[in-house]
């Protein structure tokens, strides 16, 4: 306890310990009294409902001019999700009904306690099981379908499955009670959702009263939320939940026609911009997909500033961001599994798949250069519902071997792919052991490919976030850091020595566990070529390639195959085994792959290996 308290002082700060010591308390303080809770709950008085505009014409027009393959996805969606079948996390379908029970866990069959108050209601449940199902109809996301899928039909069945599911969530989900008033997120998603929604219906002239009550009793309880209990969010946690939550109150104060506090959300979110994008547009929460999630937030900021007529200034940092996703990114938009995924696409105003990072660096990188990143194609879409829609000009960027060393990525290249390693000196939270992991594209393939997140709350999940879920290096039993629950990492490693060409990356990571892993990879004329030293007080260590391919071991190391077609070859020595694993692209879905490992021993606390990548002539 003595070495996480000190890990939490010198690692986390002190600031943040005590604040979240104070928001701990808070939350017990309310648990054993329930009526203390009215100390913190602010009064909100909401006066206006349209923040957003669209122009619905031109996306009508760019809707019914997709193919009909696409057309029909977005029309089942909205179909099933009118039954109460929802596509959750962009990928499986969660039946909760109909109509729908906005308390229920399809996954379990267990229904999440509605009876009581949301700070009594634990995040872990094991039977319940993962609280973010529960929250995903609430969230309605799907509303978004429903607007889409009436641009393309004009048939009415959709406004009213939007309007009846809006008052059906309103009648059963009285604040401050059940398990979907315990996230201000989700309170700020579901807020924009209904809005963005409601103003589309309006626009083409069905909505009623009774809708424009209810959305303004929707936003007037999520405001509510966020506003009461932002310390949490943004002394606490610091990652996409404070951009998301302060575009909350940007969106309620705005609709309170509270200016001073509009101005007051911007100036945060500014700040927040410069303590959590580095300078080369590398986002601390070191995950990709969530990364791409606060893009789509500052999007929306971009979108809401039509109304407020005020700016988001440190748009530098974001535009670096939009570039440095760009430069990870495979031709057909997918980049590497990264870090936490918990399967979320916010806004999903497009028709490409969701790991299709196009649409949103488009728009953002649009917004902020008047230029588009690629030519014109269907992740166009979203352009038209966050941007101004105009027809723009082409950037020319290239992609090229590129070092973000204050974020601790780097890139090779190749004539038909890319390499990508990480090495962070870290000054916020990791979540991942994925120091020195590297991850290889070719022929639009993930050759070697980082196994995802399953799920925050389950065994398989805590599984993926582990050194051996990545295409590095297990020092004996021992971790690359240390995990305590669910997200506390401590003991977060250091880097050094790094070098970085055109043609290769050298660097150390330095665990506090014991041990230096020195990680050298060359691009060659056939492939890479990658050398790795460990040092450290032990017997052996385990070298690991995650890979979706087939697998065949031979004498001079193991062969790649992808649909019977030869990928690549790995030369190397030493004691090969194929294992199962496992690898998830989306939230709560699995996939079965392949784990190469290498077991190495170490003599005099060092072992050295050679994998010599080659890759398929053809």
């Amino acid at each position: 306890m003595k070495k996480i308290i000190k890990s939490l002082l010198t690692e986390y700060g002190i600031n943040w310990t005590i604040n979240r010591a104070l928001y701990s308390t808070k939350i017990k303080m309310m648990s054993l009294m329930p009526l203390s809770d009215i100390v913190f709950e602010k009064n909100v008085n909401i006066k206006r409902i349209n923040i957003f505009d669209f122009d619905v014409t031109k996306i009508k027009k760019f809707l019914r001019g997709l193919s009909e393959e696409k057309k029909e996805e977005i029309v089942s969606i909205a179909d099933k999700a009118i039954a109460g079948i929802i596509c959750g996390f962009s990928s499986i379908e969660l039946d909760y009904g109909a109509p729908i029970n906005w308390h229920l866990n399809p996954m379990t069959g267990v229904e999440s306690r509605k009876d009581i108050k949301w700070y009594q209601i634990p995040d872990f449940d094991d039977e319940r099981g993962d609280i973010k199902v529960v929250w995903e109809a609430s969230r309605l996301t799907h509303f978004y379908y429903f607007v889409r899928a009436y641009l393309l039909t004009d048939d009415k069945k959709y406004y009213d499955a939007f309007s009846s599911q809006l008052e059906n969530w309103l009648k059963n989900n009285p604040y401050p009670y059940g398990a979907n008033f315990k996230c201000g997120q989700e309170c700020t998603l579901r807020m924009i959702n209904a809005l963005i929604a409601y103003t589309v219906f309006e626009k083409c002239g069905i909505t009623t009263d009774d809708d424009k009550n209810n959305v303004i009793r929707l936003v007037e309880l999520c405001y509510k939320k966020v506003l009461s209990n932002f310390f949490y969010a943004h002394k606490c946690i610091k990652n996409n939940h404070t951009f998301s939550e302060i575009c909350g109150l940007i969106v309620g104060a705005w609709c309170c026609d509270d200016m001073p506090g509009v101005k007051k959300a911007y100036k945060l979110l500014d700040k927040e911009i410069i303590n959590q994008f580095q300078a080369d547009g590398g986002f601390t929460q070191y995950s990709f997909n969530y990364h791409r999630f606060t893009l789509q937030i500052i999007e929306c900021v971009f979108k809401i500033s039509e109304k407020t007529k005020l700016k988001v200034t440190e748009i530098e940092r974001i535009k670096n961001s939009v570039l440095l996703l760009y430069q990870v990114q495979n031709d057909n938009g997918d980049v590497p599994n990264y870090g936490s995924n918990d399967g979320a696409l916010i806004f999903p105003v497009t028709s490409c798949s969701y790991r299709d990072f196009r649409p949103v660096l488009n728009t953002v990188y649009a917004l902020i250069e008047g230029k588009r990143l690629y030519e014109s194609g269907v992740y166009d879409e979203e352009l038209l519902w966050f941007g101004e829609g105009k027809v723009l000009s082409r950037e020319s960027v290239e992609r090229k071997p590129s070092a973000f060393d204050d974020t601790g990525f780097y890139t090779l290249r190749h004539d038909e792919g890319f390499l990508m390693t990480c090495l962070q000196n870290y000054n916020s939270r990791p979540a991942h052991m994925d120091q020195l992991h590297f991850d290889l594209w070719h022929k639009g393939i993930n050759v070697f490919c980082d196994n995802g997140t399953y799920s925050y709350a389950s065994r398989l999940g805590k599984m993926l976030s582990s050194t051996a879920a990545h295409n590095t290096v297990k020092f004996q039993e021992i971790e690359q850091m240390n995990k305590n629950g669910a997200f506390l990492v401590t003991d977060w490693t250091k880097r050094k020595n790094v070098i970085i060409d055109n043609s290769s990356f050298r660097g150390t990571m330095i665990s506090k566990n014991g041990y230096e892993h020195t990680r050298f990879i060359k691009r060659t004329d056939q492939g890479y070529l990658i050398n790795d030293e460990i040092t450290g007080d032990g017997d052996y260590c385990e070298f690991y390639f995650h890979t979706p391919c087939d697998v065949k071991i031979d004498n001079s190391g193991f062969k790649l195959y992808k649909n019977d077609q030869y990928i690549c070859s790995v030369e190397t020595s030493g004691v090969i085994e194929n294992k199962n694993a496992f690898r998830s692209i989306y939230y709560l879905k699995k996939d079965e792959i392949n784990c190469v490992t290498i077991k190495g021993f170490l003599v005099e606390k060092k072992c050295i290996m050679e994998f010599n990548v080659i890759f398929s002539s053809d």
